[in-house]
């Protein structure tokens, strides 16, 4: 799972170079281009990668909740 977080991070890392690249202005309109591709799928990955850490999270939520109620 580090390799996951890792992945995460190193995509997270690269998304902002592409912005702030992009915001600079100095790429050409192809390789602007190329770079609005390659943040997109490094963004859908982050997103996906986000989602299933919220479905673990509201999972040990819910799992956290049965034991209270099996306590009682």
């Amino acid at each position: 799972m580090a390799t996951k977080k890792t992945d995460f991070e190193a995509s997270m890392k690269r998304l902002e170079e592409i912005v702030s690249k992009l915001e600079s202005g100095e790429a050409t309109l192809e390789e602007s281009m190329k770079l609005f591709e390659e943040g997109s799928a490094l963004a859908r990955g982050c997103a996906a990668y986000l989602d299933k850490a919220e479905q673990r999270v509201m999972k040990l939520g819910l799992d956290g909740e049965e034991t209270s109620l099996e306590e009682n």
